[in-house]
């Protein structure tokens, strides 16, 4: 073995083996008991903590100067934590309240979208929500452009201020159609006129990769422990009461529900449509809250997907096989896992309520209009969301 050399005892190369030793403690971390240990847990905690290396280490070292911000995509079909909607798109930029900035775009499919000036994320010692700029309140609709002004000194009306502490500019996308077509577009840049910087020291880089160790530290081990949480305060396949988040987005409302369920046993939801923008149902996966596979299944279903029936109430099934009734959520051959139901900007609360079935009762506990769906049909429409899912996420 070669003798250490000055590199080796650079400040980067020392927060780089911290880093890597930080990840083997990681991976053997999350084979104990208090995450899910059956073997298909331990395959999905494993590439789950290679996703978050990934997309923390991208976020801390070339996303990091607020001075020259890009947009990262965050919570993709690929670098997921925190429960992603499935009905949104995510991107994330550095900034600084004390610079001025321009987001430019086009909508094209895009249905609207929410642009939340943040501190942090929400698994952070510090974080929360301290700005909110809604395309419906600006009146930007599908198929247009928009610019939005941020900072400054509060002098001129039309940037939008930054409030003191926020470090990141976080966009939600909404699709609800699922189509095949062009998702929105989004730019951003600095406005102000700064010199150009010199290299990146070791200390500098030595701090980014301890940040990106933090980040992927405290999303393995957080949410995990959040959804224990949820657990433990409820009781499974019951709904909790309605959630809200103080530092999160206002108008944001959520019920989360445990469920687990034997092969031959599915709960059926039964709920009221919600007065809501936008409402849907979706499922993840306990210990790393990921959305369940929705490239090739159907894990969850929004207000423009749901079918309800002729009574105006809405009814889904969670199952480990199709039951061949519409607003089936597929577990994904989980035995247990999270179902969220979203609503955001309400005029009212839903009351769903849930049931464990049999498999052979479930028809005749049905309204007598509630129609068939086949196994062609159900391949048809994994298609097309698969479909849509390469237009979001195309590069």
């Amino acid at each position: 073995m070669p003798p250490e050399s000055s590199a080796e005892a650079s400040p980067q190369l020392a927060a780089w083996r911290d880093f890597c030793r930080s990840l083997e403690g990681l991976g053997e971390r999350i084979l104990e008991d208090d995450f899910p240990n059956q073997p298909r847990d331990q395959v999905e905690g494993i590439a789950h903590l290679a996703t978050q290396v990934s997309g923390w280490l991208g976020w801390a070292i070339p996303h990091g100067d607020p001075t020259a911000p890009f947009f990262q995509r965050t919570n993709d079909l690929f670098t997921q934590w925190g429960g992603p909607n499935q009905d949104n798109a995510y991107r994330c930029a550095r900034i600084d309240p004390k610079r001025r900035y321009r987001v430019r775009g086009r909508m094209h499919s895009c249905e609207h979208f929410a642009i939340t000036l943040r501190v942090g994320f929400m698994f952070m010692k510090e974080w929360g929500t301290k700005g909110v700029i809604s395309s419906v309140d600006r009146g930007i609709q599908p198929g247009s452009d928009f610019e939005i002004l941020l900072g400054g000194d509060g002098t001129n009306p039309d940037f939008f201020p930054i409030p003191e502490g926020v470090t990141t500019l976080h966009v939600r996308e909404y699709y609800l159609d699922w189509e095949a077509a062009e998702p929105a577009h989004f730019t951003i840049e600095c406005l102000d006129d700064l010199p150009t910087p010199p290299p990146k020291t070791g200390e500098a880089l030595a701090e980014e990769i301890d940040f990106a160790r933090e980040l992927v530290e405290c999303s393995m081990l957080n949410w995990n422990e959040y959804l224990r949480e949820h657990r433990a305060n409820g009781i499974d396949n019951t709904f909790s009461t309605r959630t809200t988040y103080a530092k999160g987005l206002s108008d944001a409302r959520y019920a989360f529900l445990i469920w687990d369920l034997e092969p031959d046993e599915m709960l059926l939801i039964e709920t009221d449509v919600p007065r809501a923008r936008y409402w849907n149902l979706q499922l993840a996966n306990l210990g790393w809250f990921e959305a369940l596979d929705w490239i090739h299944r159907i894990t969850s279903i929004n207000q423009k997907q749901a079918f309800v029936g002729s009574d105006g109430r809405a009814r889904f099934v969670i199952a480990h096989e199709d039951p061949g009734v519409p607003n089936w959520l597929d577990t994904a051959q989980h035995r247990n896992g999270l179902c969220t139901y979203r609503w955001f900007w309400p005029e009212s609360d839903p009351t769903p309520t849930t049931r464990v079935v049999q498999r052979g009762e479930l028809r005749r506990l049905l309204p007598s209009d509630t129609p068939v769906v086949d196994e062609a049909a159900r391949r048809e429409d994994v298609r097309r969301r698969k479909r849509h899912l390469g237009w979001r996420f195309r590069t």
